[in-house]
C-alpha cells in the first residue's frame, strides 16, 4: 500500500496506526519506503530512526529540480562523497520489525558516484550510479533478519537518491507513508515528472494507492472552486495509466479548524466543498472513497478535539496529536477491513451462485 499525503503523513501520523493494525491482522512484510534523510525536522516514521548528513534535499513542492524527478516519495536527495544515512530499527510494542531486504531507489546519471551499503557495520554491497544517460536505479540487497541498523555511505562522485524500502520475504502487508509537507494535489498532478513517477510506481507495484490531500487546499477558495477537480482527475489518470491493475482510494482530509471572532472554533468554509468534490470524482472515476471528515465527527471536530482533555489536536487546529491520529487511524482501518470483508462475501456469492437456467427451446 502506498499512502500519499501532506504534513500529518510526514510524521507517519495515522499511517503508522493503520500499518500496525493491518500487519497485526495480515502479517508484517516490512516497514516500507523511507526517505534518505529528514527534509523536515518533524519527519518521523514509527519503528525507524534516521540520522543523516551531507545531503541536499528538494521536495516536489519546491519546484527546484528541473527534470521533475523526485522519486516515489516526491523528494530528491543529492549527496557527495562522505554523505551518509543510517537507519536504525526501533523496538515497538509488537516487537522489533525485522527485515531481510533493503532496496535503494535512485537515479543513474553521467558521472554518477558509488554508494556502499552496510548492515550492522558489515558490507552487503554497493550501488554504482554511473551511466551514459539518466535512468532509474533500483538496487536490492539481502541483509540478516536480525539487523538493527543499515547505513548508506557515498564513497565516490555525486549521487542522486530518493529513498529506501525495507521489507521481509514473508506474506503480509507493506504500508508506505509518503508525506510531503505543505503538499497540494498538484504534487502528483503536475510537480512530478509523469514518465519518471510512472516507472517508480510500477517498480513499487502496489495493490492499493491512497491519495490523501485537501487540508492545504481548503484555505484557497479560488483553487478549490476553479482548479481542484481538474488536478484531482489528472492525478487519478496518472496513477491509473501507470498501474491499471491497482486499486485507488481517495481519502478526504480531516477537519481543519479556525477560530472565529466570538472565540469559537469552527471549520474552514471550503473544506466541505473539497470533500464533496472528492466524493463525486471518486464515484465518477471508479475509485474507492473514504470520508475522513465525516467519520471523525464532521464540522467543528477540531474545536472539540482542541478542548478535549487531553487535547487531540495542536493549537493550529490542523495537526492531530498522537491520540487524535490514533482515532483516525483506527476508523480508517475498520473501514478498510469492512470493505475487505464485503469483497470476500461478494466473491463467495459469485463462486456459489447457481448457474443460470437454460432458455426454453
Amino acid at each position: 500500500i502506498l499512502h500519499y499525503g501532506d504534513s500529518p503523513t510526514t510524521a507517519d501520523l495515522i499511517t503508522a496506526d493503520v500499518r500496525q493494525l493491518l500487519q497485526a491482522q495480515f502479517g508484517d512484510a516490512g516497514h516500507g519506503y523511507h526517505l534518505i534523510a529528514k527534509p523536515w525536522a518533524w519527519y518521523e516514521h514509527r519503528g525507524v530512526d534516521v540520522t543523516a548528513e551531507g545531503w541536499t534535499s528538494e521536495p516536489a513542492t519546491s519546484g527546484k529540480v528541473r527534470d521533475g524527478m523526485y522519486g516515489l516519495g516526491a523528494v530528491n536527495f543529492d549527496g557527495l562523497p562522505g554523505a551518509q544515512a543510517r537507519f536504525s530499527f526501533r523496538r515497538l510494542k509488537t516487537g522489533v520489525s525485522q527485515h531481510d531486504l533493503v532496496e535503494i531507489y535512485g537515479l543513474r546519471q553521467s558521472g554518477g558516484g558509488t554508494v556502499v551499503i552496510t548492515a550492522d557495520g558489515a558490507r552487503v554491497g554497493e550501488l554504482d550510479t554511473a551511466s551514459e544517460q539518466v535512468e532509474e536505479a533500483f538496487a536490492a540487497f539481502s541483509i540478516p533478519l536480525a539487523t538493527r541498523s543499515v547505513e548508506l555511505l557515498v564513497t565516490r562522485g555525486p549521487v542522486r537518491l530518493f529513498g529506501v524500502q525495507f521489507s521481509r520475504a514473508t506474506p503480509g502487508v507493506i504500508y508506505s507513508s509518503l508525506g510531503v509537507n505543505g503538499a497540494f494535489i498538484n504534487v502528483l498532478s503536475r510537480a512530478v515528472n509523469e514518465a519518471h513517477w510512472s516507472r517508480q510506481l510500477q517498480h513499487a507495484d502496489p495493490d492499493l494507492v491512497i491519495i490523501n490531500y485537501g487540508t492545504n487546499e481548503s484555505v484557497n477558495d479560488q483553487f478549490v472552486d476553479k482548479q481542484y477537480e481538474r488536478e484531482l482527475r489528472e492525478a487519478i489518470r496518472r496513477v491509473r495509466t501507470a498501474l491499471p491493475q491497482a486499486s485507488l482510494l481517495i481519502m478526504s482530509p480531516m477537519d481543519r479548524g479556525q477560530r472565529s471572532a466570538d472565540g469559537t472554533i469552527g471549520t474552514v468554509p471550503a473544506l466541505a466543498r473539497v470533500v464533496t468534490t472528492q466524493q463525486r470524482v471518486a464515484a465518477e472515476t471508479q475509485c474507492a472513497f473514504y470520508n475522513t471528515f465525516l467519520a471523525m465527527g464532521g464540522p467543528g471536530t477540531m474545536g472539540r478535539w482542541y478542548e478535549a482533555e487531553p487535547r487531540l489536536v495542536g493549537a493550529d487546529f490542523i495537526h492531530p496529536m498522537p491520540g487524535g491520529a490514533r482515532i483516525v487511524g483506527n476508523l480508517f482501518y475498520k473501514a478498510l477491513l469492512d470493505g475487505y470483508n464485503k469483497y470476500k462475501v461478494r466473491q463467495l456469492q459469485r463462486q456459489f451462485a447457481p448457474a443460470p437456467s437454460a432458455p426454453p427451446k
